[in-house]
C-alpha cells in the first residue's frame, strides 16, 4: 500500500490516502515528535507544488523553504492522512509549521495564492536565481545549469551570461515550467522592449551593457539620459569611465556600489573601469525601460563627471571639469556628515 501512495500522481490534482491507522497517526501526528516544530509557524513563505509532484516531493519542498523540519516526518503524516488533496500552484505559508499545521494549511484552499517572480530593475542574475528557487520551487541545481547554458535563448554569439538579458517585470508562476522556460520567457520579454525601443539586433548586445551600467549609477529617472551622456562622452575621447558599480559588480557584490582604493586599483578585474577603457565586457545588472530608452536617446550636454549629493531626494550634480566636480563631491561629503547613518 505504501508503495502505492508513494507513486500517486497525475497532471491535476494529487490525492493522498491510506487507512486510518491510529497508531502511526499518534506517532507521527503528536507535538511531542523530536524531528518536528510545534505551533502554527512565525514568518511568512510562499512555497510552491509543480505540476507532477507527489506527497514525498511536497515533503521535500517544506523542508527545503523552512516550512517543515522534516520531510519525512510530514510525509508519514501525509500518509496516514485520508483523503488529502491539493492542486499544484503557490501557497502562503509560514516558516517553522508543526507537520500537522503544514498539513491543515495546504488543505485550505484559502492559503493558495497566484505567486509571481517579481525583478525590479537593476536586479542582478544571481537574485532572480533565487527568487526562481523560492518562488517556482525549482531547485538550485536545474535553475543554476539553466542559467550557465547561456547560448539556448537565442542570444547573440558573443553573450556569456544571461546578465542583462531578464526583462524586469512580473512573471506568474507557472508549476509545469522549467526554469529553462522561465528565462527563455525573460529573454523574450527583453528582446520585445529593446525592439520597441528601436534597436537594432545588431546593437542590442551593445545597448544591453550599456543600459545595465546607467542602471546601476543613475538615480532619478529624469536624469537617466545625462548619466548616459556622461559615459558616452567619456568613450568619445577615450577616458575611463570609471564606475564603481562596475568595479563592484567585478569584485561579487551586486547589491552596492561603493568601493575601495585597493578595488578600484584592481587590474585584475576585468570590470574595473577604472583601469580598463570601456565598456565593462558583460552587462552588470537587468536594466528597465527607462535605462534602455536613456542609452537610446541620451540628453544633450557636455559632462564628463557626475555625483548624487543626497541620497534622501537622488539630487545629482553633472559637470564639466574636475574642478566643477570637486565642489560637488565636497557637497556630497557635508551631506554624509550629516547623515552617518548612510556610513
Amino acid at each position: 500500500m505504501i508503495v502505492a501512495l508513494v507513486l500517486v500522481g497525475g497532471v491535476g490534482a494529487y490525492a493522498f490516502a491510506a487507512p486510518k491507522v491510529q497508531q502511526l497517526i499518534s506517532a507521527v501526528g503528536g507535538s511531542s515528535e523530536p524531528d518536528d516544530y510545534t505551533g502554527d509557524g512565525t514568518s511568512k513563505v510562499t512555497v510552491t507544488i509543480k505540476q507532477g509532484d507527489i506527497g514525498e516531493d511536497v515533503a521535500k519542498t517544506l523542508q527545503r523553504s523552512g516550512v517543515v523540519k522534516s520531510s519525512k516526518v510530514f510525509y508519514k503524516l501525509l500518509l496516514t492522512s485520508p483523503d488529502v488533496s491539493f492542486q499544484p500552484g503557490s501557497y502562503e505559508l509560514k516558516k517553522e509549521m508543526s507537520s500537522k499545521a503544514a498539513l491543515a494549511a495546504l488543505k485550505d484552499s484559502g492559503n493558495r495564492v497566484q505567486a509571481s517572480i517579481v525583478i525590479p530593475e537593476g536586479t542582478a542574475l544571481q537574485d532572480i536565481e533565487a527568487g526562481m528557487v523560492s518562488k517556482a520551487g525549482l531547485s538550485e541545481a536545474e535553475v543554476s545549469a539553466a542559467a550557465k547554458d547561456v547560448q539556448a535563448y537565442g542570444l547573440p554569439a558573443g553573450a556569456t551570461t544571461l546578465e542583462g538579458w531578464l526583462f524586469p517585470a512580473t512573471y506568474p508562476i507557472n508549476p509545469g515550467w522549467t526554469a529553462k522556460q522561465y528565462f527563455q520567457s525573460m529573454v523574450d520579454t527583453m528582446k520585445e522592449h529593446l525592439a520597441a525601443a528601436g534597436v537594432a539586433e545588431a546593437d542590442q548586445e551593445r545597448v544591453v551593457v550599456f543600459a545595465s551600467l546607467v542602471q546601476k549609477e543613475a538615480g532619478l529617472a529624469a536624469d537617466y539620459p545625462k548619466v548616459a551622456r556622461v559615459f558616452q562622452n567619456r568613450l568619445d575621447i577615450d577616458m575611463p569611465l570609471q564606475s564603481d558599480a562596475t568595479v563592484a559588480y567585478g569584485t561579487g557584490n551586486t547589491h552596492k556600489v561603493t568601493t575601495t582604493d585597493a578595488e578600484r586599483a584592481d587590474a585584475g578585474n576585468p570590470y574595473n573601469t577604472y583601469v580598463h577603457k570601456g565598456l565593462p565586457p558583460a552587462p552588470i545588472s537587468n536594466p528597465g525601460d527607462v535605462a534602455i530608452k536613456a542609452v537610446t536617446n541620451m540628453a544633450d550636454g557636455k559632462w564628463l563627471y557626475f555625483v548624487t549629493v543626497d541620497l534622501d531626494t537622488g539630487e545629482t550634480v553633472f559637470s564639466d571639469t574636475y574642478a566643477e566636480h570637486q565642489v560637488a563631491v565636497k557637497q556630497f561629503q557635508a551631506w554624509l556628515r550629516a547623515h552617518p547613518e548612510y556610513q
